[in-house]
């Protein structure tokens, strides 16, 4: 009899530490977080079903049907990220580096072309775009090699090597040609070696490094004849410095975007009048300008309280940052937040004028599955790290 209660009472016991552990890990999770992100995936689909309401004749839901199914599919991809101990990911930081290369280089092998493009990999019920899901992958490798070098981060070759080993998924990227990942690639670069504790000098060189091949790829080489971009690619990026340079070309898109938020006003002109979406004045109003749609048929009201969620996003990502249990955590938080801010800025920037256009999506809002479902996977990487974070 004693031995049957025994064991039966260590049972019990084990049960009830399991259940504290549980309570605990779900009560340190930032749900202040969680449910603005909540809110931004709900915008995003309120934000889509009056955006594409014309947009496919005979199905006026086809496209927030589909984002739907997405973001399930990213809340699948927020709670198992959660659960992971992100320290799985720095053990098997080399098999990360290698999935983030061979997802990209399937794309060349594999991929579908659109518009010139090879960025997709059609799988017949999803199309996903690799690329996407690699910015969340490079974070986590850079991260993890940085972390497990964190005495010789002052030395040159650490950051040389870093970015040396960064600069192959963004040229492969870059060829596809996909100019905005890439981008979003070298943000997220910047950001972790900038949380890791890099010496201001090494990254006042890179910074100097890449303002000087940006002017160089954009304006000297083309004056000698020598063209990297393409002529369209070019003058996409050029084109906001003067806006009334081609009103009817080059800066049709800069153009139609500025008048579909400047009509909105306060409150916006609805669905039905707005006639810059509705009418399809506004090229790829459901992607890289669903900022302008949004802002057209909702107005300075919700533009502003969109604008206000994607704050506290990036407060409560950087309140993370600083509360990790280590410096990978940290810098995976760093490298996350700061990919995430560089996207919102520059899409919302390019449609308004002061940024260039670079096919940047707006994260949680603009239509495809790959950005959305990546996007909550890497809330769900931040959620994993505030869990196991230092306490208050």
């Amino acid at each position: 009899m004693v031995d049957y209660v025994a064991p039966r009472a260590a049972r019990a016991r084990r049960r009830r530490e399991r259940e504290l552990e549980v309570r605990g890990f779900v009560r340190r999770l930032d749900w202040t977080l969680l449910l603005a992100v909540a809110t931004l995936v709900g915008m995003g689909l309120w934000a889509i079903d009056g955006i594409t309401r014309f947009d496919i004749e005979g199905d006026s839901n086809y496209y927030v049907v589909r984002q739907a199914a997405y973001a399930a599919l990213g809340t699948v991809g927020l709670l198992v990220a959660t659960v992971v101990d992100p320290d799985l990911y720095r053990r098997h930081k080399r098999a990360v580096y290698g999935l983030t290369i061979g997802l990209i280089v399937a794309v060349a092998l594999l991929g579908a072309v659109e518009r010139g493009s090879r960025r997709w990999i059609d799988l017949g019920f999803f199309r996903f775009q690799p690329s996407e899901f690699g910015k969340l992958l490079l974070i986590l490798f850079l991260a993890a090699l940085l972390a497990d070098r964190t005495r010789r981060l002052r030395e040159a070759r650490t950051v040389l090597t870093t970015i040396g080993l960064a600069l192959v998924p963004i040229i492969l990227v870059f060829l596809q040609p996909d100019i905005g990942t890439a981008l979003v690639y070298v943000s997220a670069t910047a950001a972790v070696l900038f949380v890791a504790g890099v010496r201001w000098t090494h990254l006042a060189a890179l910074g100097t490094t890449a303002l000087v091949a940006t002017v160089s790829i954009l304006w000297l080489l083309p004056a000698a004849d020598v063209h990297v971009l393409k002529e369209y690619q070019t003058e996409r990026l050029t084109a906001f410095t003067n806006p009334d340079d081609d009103p009817g070309g080059a800066t049709y898109n800069a153009n139609q975007s500025l008048t579909a938020v400047g009509s909105g006003g306060v409150s916006g002109r609805g669905v039905l009048g707005a006639s810059q979406t509705r009418l399809d004045y506004l090229p790829e109003h459901h992607t890289d300008f669903a900022f302008a749609s949004f802002a057209e048929q909702r107005g300075f009201v919700g533009a502003a309280l969109l604008l206000g969620l994607y704050l506290l996003v990036v407060w409560r990502g950087l309140r993370i940052v600083t509360r990790a249990r280590d410096a990978f955590s940290a810098i995976v938080a760093g490298g996350i937040v700061g990919a995430f801010l560089f996207q919102v800025f520059v899409n919302v920037g390019m449609t308004m004028g002061i940024a260039p256009i670079t096919g940047i999506p707006l994260p949680f809002v603009s239509v495809g599955g790959s950005a959305l479902i990546t996007n909550l996977t890497a809330v769900g990487v931040l959620l994993a790290i505030c869990a196991r974070g230092q306490s208050e």
